[in-house]
């Protein structure tokens, strides 16, 4: 049986486009929504993932990741698949802790609010260990940057995002 799971998560933003492609691609603001949980190392001559040349499937550098900031507690070799201007990407990299780890990240029009922008993180990963605790991790992980990003791209609006849902993969 897979071990494989999924989340999705959904926020609607009153944002430019430009604004949001901006904020998922800049090391810069990737960092704020992560903390104070998590750090994430760039090579710091990448100043937005919208600039760097890729080859998909094709790694672009190793990222470290450091919990509270500080601890160091897993790497990802940082890998695009599919980047599109202004409507989002998909990530598959290597991770230290995860058999898999596929994250898409999108923006589209609000088919219910035509002056919105939906923001979608799709997550599909498969733990080493500890499927259960490490996905109630990541979900909270997750909601934490939603919030965090929505607070910074709308002046501190405290909604909760659209939807959030979780299901188990069957292998």
């Amino acid at each position: 049986m897979s071990r494989t799971l999924s989340l999705r998560f959904e926020s609607r933003l009153l944002a430019p486009r430009k604004r949001v492609w901006e904020w998922i691609t800049s090391p810069n603001c990737i960092s704020t929504e992560m903390s104070p949980l998590l750090r994430m190392t760039f090579p710091g001559s990448i100043q937005s993932l919208a600039d760097v040349q890729f080859e998909p499937g094709v790694p672009l550098f190793r990222s470290y990741l450091f919990l509270f900031r500080v601890v160091p507690m897993d790497y990802s070799d940082l890998t695009l698949l599919e980047r599109t201007p202004g409507a989002g990407f998909i990530e598959q990299s290597r991770m230290g802790s995860m058999k898999l780890w596929r994250h898409e990240r999108s923006i589209a029009a609000c088919p219910d609010q035509p002056d919105a922008l939906l923001l979608v993180d799709q997550l599909d990963f498969e733990p080493r260990f500890a499927p259960g605790f490490v996905g109630w991790i990541v979900n909270r992980f997750f909601v934490h940057r939603h919030k965090v990003l929505r607070a910074k791209l709308e002046g501190n609006q405290q909604t909760a995002p659209a939807a959030v849902s979780v299901s188990r993969g069957r292998g």
